[in-house]
């Protein structure tokens, strides 16, 4: 793939890009430290992870302004293999996953995305949200009361900076958050939680690390299921992410390039020792809300924190994780879709029962390709349902008396296929049937199975019928499935009854 240099992506918002970059790096440094917490692997394989994914997206063509780091998603999935097989099967797996990401990329599967509806996406967008708000009750709860100030006043810097004339629009109220509240932490010697207690900070920059495992079936054996699984749920995630932003930034992002650039960039976490990644909307909303546009802030989120954890280890140990807490509860309350509440009383029910759905099951899992794979199943069913309600069939007796025409007009598929045969009359004694199908189309072979069951009903009563009208795309499936027309085909059905 080639690297992305477009002047636009790089250097068209310097100054917002780099103070972004800065914000999300210091946001980054707790995140990674509890995903890899969560994995059972030291803090490093999550730093080292965040530094190198942001910065080979950013190379490598990744959605703008979108950042990508060690992720809780992935996290969950690397538990039992790590508990099970050690550090250096996390690695190979890493590899395969990166591998496997590239594959998607190359067969275009981005292009799912099409398939994921406008309710998916709030329901994800949501319940991650909630899911970002339940991640710091445990920095809320059996605290003292210094902490709730210091969040409190953090939440108060975050939307009541932007305000102040000169300044208020130049620097991210986010970055100003986090260095008031540390100024004010190590000034007045406060007892609380920082930065420095969640893990030992990484001293030495990464290396080159080939994973130490057997080159063999039986290895391939151990890591493809956890491949296959970080591979689906980090481009889920990703796409999903690219989406949002999407909608944040008023632009667009080839999904496929996307894939791609996630791939190689967990390929090259995982030949320095880190951990597999995707997307963040955290962070990437953190990013977008401090002026980050191009691809300049999600590599100087990169740089800057590597430089920040090997060469400012000690200073930045210092940050309250109240500070910290308080941009994310801001990400949280402006990453929920407020609006969607708002529209429940206007939008179908349908729609509605999508979104929570989609909501539910994210939020009681931790699970995001459960809650989009349920999501995407309901909004099918109900799309499916939807569309067999605009199916129906008109008739008319010609003046002889001899001669039914039918007209039938919209779906036939698997959902409409009873409704289509139910819409006529085989009692009724006549010569001839003409069913005109020009308004009609047939999608599967449950529409075509319903049409050899009306031909041959309408056959066994006397009438002679006659189709017209038929669309190339439907003939073309009628011809190769259908047996109404095929003697030889009709001879084996009534064999087999």
């Amino acid at each position: 793939m080639l690297l992305s240099w477009t002047r636009a992506d790089w250097f068209g918002n310097i100054r917002g890009d780099l103070l972004a970059g800065l914000v999300v790096a210091l946001a980054l440094v707790p995140e990674a430290i509890a995903f890899s917490i969560i994995a059972g692997v030291d803090p490093k394989i999550g730093l080292y992870a965040s530094f190198c994914i942001a910065m080979i997206t950013a190379l490598t063509g990744g959605r703008p302004a979108m950042i990508s780091a060690a992720t809780g998603a992935m996290s969950l999935l690397m538990v039992t293999l790590v508990r099970d097989h050690g550090l250096q099967y996390l690695l190979a797996a890493g590899l395969l996953t990166g591998a496997l990401q590239v594959l998607a990329g190359y067969l275009q599967l981005g292009n799912l995305m099409s398939f994921v509806s406008r309710s998916v996406v709030t329901g994800f967008v949501n319940a991650l949200a909630i899911l970002i708000f339940m991640a710091q009750l445990p920095e809320l709860t059996d605290v003292t009361w210094h902490v709730y100030a210091m969040t409190a006043a953090g939440l108060g810097i975050i939307y009541l900076f932007p305000y102040l004339p000169l300044v208020g629009k130049v620097i991210p109220s986010p970055l100003v958050c986090i260095l008031v509240l540390s100024a004010v932490a190590i000034s007045m010697g406060l007892d609380i939680r920082t930065v420095g207690d969640m893990g030992e900070l990484p001293d030495t920059l990464p290396v080159f690390l080939w994973p130490d495992v057997p080159l063999n079936l039986d290895t391939l054996m151990i890591i493809l299921p956890y491949s296959a699984s970080m591979a689906v749920v980090g481009l889920l995630e990703s796409m999903m992410t690219a989406t949002i932003v999407d909608d944040l930034t008023d632009s667009e992002s080839d999904k496929n390039r996307e894939c791609k650039a996630q791939g190689i960039a967990n390929v090259g976490s995982s030949l320095i020792g880190g951990m597999a990644g995707c997307a963040m909307i955290g962070q990437s909303v953190i990013n977008v809300k401090s002026g980050g546009r191009g691809r300049l802030s999600t590599f100087c989120a990169g740089l800057f924190l590597i430089i920040l954890v090997v060469f400012l280890g000690p200073w930045l140990s210092m940050i309250p994780m109240a500070a910290l807490v308080a941009v994310m509860i801001m990400v949280s309350i402006g990453t929920f879709s407020w609006e969607s509440v708002l529209n429940l009383r206007h939008y179908p029910l349908s729609s509605n029962i999508v979104m929570v759905a989609t909501v539910a099951v994210v939020v009681a899992t931790h699970n995001l390709a459960y809650g989009v794979f349920v999501g995407v199943l309901l909004a099918s069913l109900f799309f499916a349902n939807k569309v067999s309600h605009f199916m129906y069939v008109a008739s008319s007796l010609d003046e002889d008396g001899s001669t039914r025409r039918y007209q039938v007009i919209g779906q036939v598929f698997f959902n409409s296929a009873e409704k289509f045969i139910e819409q006529f009359d085989f009692r009724e004694v006549v010569e001839n049937v003409v069913i005109d199908l020009s308004r009609a189309h047939f999608w599967d072979i449950s529409a075509v199975g319903a049409l050899d069951k009306v031909v041959l009903k309408f056959r066994r009563e006397g009438a002679e019928v006659e189709l017209i009208g038929l669309n190339d795309a439907s003939s073309t499936i009628i011809d190769r499935f259908g047996v109404h027309d095929k003697p030889e085909e009709i001879e084996k059905v009534l064999g087999g009854h």
